[in-house]
Parts: C-alpha cells; sequence; structure tokens
C-alpha cells in the first residue's frame, strides 16, 4: 500500500509539472512574432500590357510581443522579384514586402503566390496576386493562362 502511495503521489507531480511546462508554451505562442497584412486575400493588379511591370508594397505590422524576423521569400515564378526588410520588425511597428512581376513573356491570367517565411507561428505567410496581361499591340501572339 505504501509503493501504491508513493506512486500515484508521482504520477500527480509529473503530472502537475506537464501541465506548467504546457501553460507556459502557450503562453509563449501568444507572444510569438505575427505578421499581419493589410491586404487581404488575392491582390488584383488589373490589367497590363506585355513586358510591362508592375510593384506592390504589401504592408504588415507585427502584433506579437518579440521581433519578427524574415527568413527568406520565394515566389511561384522567376517572373516575380520580392525585396523585404532585413533588420527586425519591432512589436507593434510596421513595415512592407515589394513585390514586382515582370509580365516579358507573359499573357493571359497570371495568378503568382510569394511564400514568406519568418520566425512567426505558422512559419510562413502566403501572398498572392493576379494580373491580367494583354498582348502588345505590335504582337500575333494569343492569350494563355499560366
Amino acid at each position: 500500500m505504501k509503493n501504491f502511495a508513493i506512486g500515484l503521489l508521482l504520477l500527480l507531480g509529473v503530472t502537475a509539472c506537464n501541465q506548467t511546462q504546457k501553460g507556459s508554451n502557450n503562453e509563449l505562442s501568444d507572444k510569438m512574432p505575427k505578421m499581419v497584412f493589410a491586404d487581404k486575400g488575392v491582390y488584383d493588379f488589373g490589367e497590363i500590357t506585355e513586358g510591362d511591370t508592375v510593384v506592390r508594397n504589401f504592408k504588415f505590422k507585427n502584433e506579437g510581443e518579440f521581433p519578427l524576423i524574415i527568413n527568406n521569400i520565394n515566389t511561384s515564378c522567376g517572373c516575380t522579384t520580392p525585396e523585404w526588410p532585413k533588420q527586425p520588425i519591432e512589436p507593434g511597428k510596421e513595415a512592407s514586402i515589394k513585390v514586382m512581376f515582370n509580365s516579358q513573356g507573359k499573357l493571359g491570367v497570371q495568378n503568382k503566390t510569394v511564400t514568406v517565411y519568418a520566425n512567426t507561428d505558422p512559419a510562413y505567410s502566403e501572398l498572392a496576386f493576379r494580373v491580367m496581361v494583354n498582348p502588345r499591340a505590335d504582337s500575333n501572339r494569343t492569350s494563355a493562362v499560366q
């Protein structure tokens, strides 16, 4: 009976310890950097002519309690070029990611994504945009969806 009581006390102690650790992980997760973008959904550039380049600054705010650090950005196409802040974005501060799309060699509706990797939870965010690329007046090519 004595061994049972000791075992029960140990089990209760381990359970209480694990609950405390889980609580502290949730509290830490709530304080992690949060990248909140001003644009919601897919940004629409409208219509452009093949060869034109369009630019958008996707603004965001760090709504977490720790500095936000963008580690890397990947694009779905070599025609899209991102520029982002290399310095940490402090809590409550705003910044932006500049995205440039070069329509050279592209025709028709273009749907592109930009994946932003940062010290956030989740570890990445996605930006999306679309643009309709019309052929130049001197072009004999027809539109294609890409």
